[in-house]
């Protein structure tokens, strides 16, 4: 047998091409003993699947037909792959045609399933080397449709595993720090009986106070250093000076070392911690942003039911200073999974002093500002029955032990108070679940709280209700701010 290829130069004078410079192939008579005779030819590129070549009996003529010729086996499944997958790489090469003695054509697969396999293999890499995304675009392709995009561009994966780890890492930075702001009411409580019991009970408050005022308006300047640099050093600092604080709290015993321990101290140390927790969750989730902060924010009611049963069980046992290095040690270890977990994932601002600075400009938009001025006298009213639940029963003749559960019971309320509301938020509105639950609010202070006086049953069910009303203003504030800017300034604008 010979072999005769058609892979010629058609610039030459040669004989195996025709007129028109496409390839002819003349099949060579040898030895009676040959069984058949093969002929490799190679089709130009974009005629290997419409061309076919023809042979007369006695081998003297082969001419190239686009028309009449058979297409070879298994090219429709390559076409069909193809396409399915957009890839533009050519065809599979041909195969070689046998002529036998006779001259009868016989023609081998053009492809089987391996190379129609190995085809998908090459697209899917060339299409993904194309445009190399970073890891986490691959984390948005995964979660498919649930992708979502704001105006600006940016894109939201609405869940995922970094999304929920983040989502895990904030609630466990809340249950540590918010524990502690819902157990103002109990600490409050026993420093007015023990080490602050000659000072003046509305000298302490302002203890309390000072705690609640740092620990929310420093989100002032927190804010704008969070979308200028990331959540990690923030979240760091924060487990240092809120652990520092709690540890520091059993060795205080004058008037001043509470007030700069704890109220400055410790108020900072929350305030560090908050306002990354809450921000990073806007950075993986658009659509679903009210249910995943409302997730996050029950971290804080059930650090509400926790500490202050811990702090009841412990005190009479092991005292004051003992009970808060136990309690120093449960935010050691869930503020180290919160600073192992809270991520940002959207592009920083390069630091200056335009962006680590409070950019008080805002206020020019009179949305944002009657907004504000809304939060800000919201916020006034919510603390109170937080701050004052357990001091009012007790002054109403009940005894202690009820007055600290019943701040256990008022984040019971709260538990399910900060998840409903960001879930209902995300279908009816967000402003709107606000105003609705706002309202409850009011309505179970001025129907429960003021006829309660001594009825503990009365006491209960306000702590219940208010609780379960007030657990919006942690999951809805900055997702009802956040609808207001870009989520490059999430840490910036709800913290104004």
């Amino acid at each position: 047998m010979k072999e005769i290829s058609s892979e010629s130069d058609p610039q030459g004078d040669d004989p195996a091409l025709n007129s028109r410079g496409r390839p002819n192939t003349h099949v060579l008579q040898d030895d009676a003993s040959a069984q058949q005779r093969r002929v490799s030819t190679t089709a130009p590129q974009e005629a290997s699947c419409s061309a076919a070549l023809k042979i007369n009996d006695d081998g003297s003529d082969i001419n190239t037909e686009r028309s009449t010729s058979p297409r070879p086996r298994g090219w429709k499944h390559e076409k069909a792959l193809e396409h399915s997958l957009g890839c533009n790489k050519s065809p599979l090469k041909p195969s070689p045609i046998v002529v036998t003695q006779g001259g009868t054509i016989s023609s081998e697969p053009s492809s089987t399933e391996a190379d129609i396999e190995k085809l998908g293999i090459e697209c899917r890499k060339s299409s993904s080397s194309a445009g190399s995304a970073p890891k986490e675009d691959d984390n948005l392709s995964r979660v498919g449709s649930r992708v979502s995009k704001d105006a600006e561009g940016n894109t939201y994966p609405e869940g995922g595993t970094s999304a929920w780890l983040c989502v895990f890492g904030s609630f466990c930075g809340l249950i540590a720090i918010l524990g502690v702001t819902n157990t103002l009411s109990v600490y409050q409580n026993y420093l007015i009986t023990h080490q602050l019991a000659t000072v003046d009970v509305g000298t302490v408050g302002w203890v309390f106070g000072l705690y609640t005022f740092v620990a929310f308006g420093g989100g002032i300047q927190i804010g704008p250093t969070f979308d200028a640099l990331g959540p990690r050093w923030l979240v760091f600092a924060g487990s240092v000076c809120t652990i520092a604080s709690t540890l520091i709290l059993g060795q205080c015993h004058t008037y001043w070392q509470f007030l700069l321990n704890f109220g400055l101290l410790g108020g900072l140390g929350m305030s560090l911690v908050f306002t990354p927790a809450i921000a990073s969750i806007g950075h993986y989730f658009l659509r679903r942003r009210g249910e995943a902060t409302g997730i996050v924010a029950t971290g804080g009611a059930l650090g509400g039911i926790i500490f202050p049963l811990a702090l009841q069980a412990l005190f009479p046992r092991i005292g004051f200073a003992w009970t808060t290095r136990v309690i120093a040690l449960i935010q050691l270890v869930l503020l180290s999974i919160a600073n192992l977990l809270i991520r940002s994932r959207l592009p920083r601002k390069r630091p200056s002093k335009e962006n680590l600075l409070p950019d008080f400009r805002i206020f020019k938009d009179p949305v944002f500002t009657l907004v504000t001025a809304g939060i800000f006298c919201m916020e006034w009213g919510l603390f109170i029955p937080l701050s004052y639940i357990s001091s009012y029963a007790m002054a109403n003749g009940v005894n202690e032990a009820l007055a600290y559960q019943l701040v256990a019971i008022f984040n019971v309320g709260s538990l399910f108070g900060r998840w409903l509301p960001g879930y209902l938020a995300d279908r009816i509105g967000r402003f709107n679940s606000m105003i609705l639950f706002i309202g409850l609010c009011l309505v179970s202070s001025v129907a429960l709280w003021l006829p309660a006086k001594e009825s503990v049953p009365l006491l209960v069910v306000m702590c219940l209700t208010f609780g379960f009303a007030s657990g919006s203003n942690i999951s809805l504030t900055p997702v009802c701010v956040g609808q207001l800017c870009k989520t490059e300034h999430y840490g910036r604008w709800p913290n104004h």
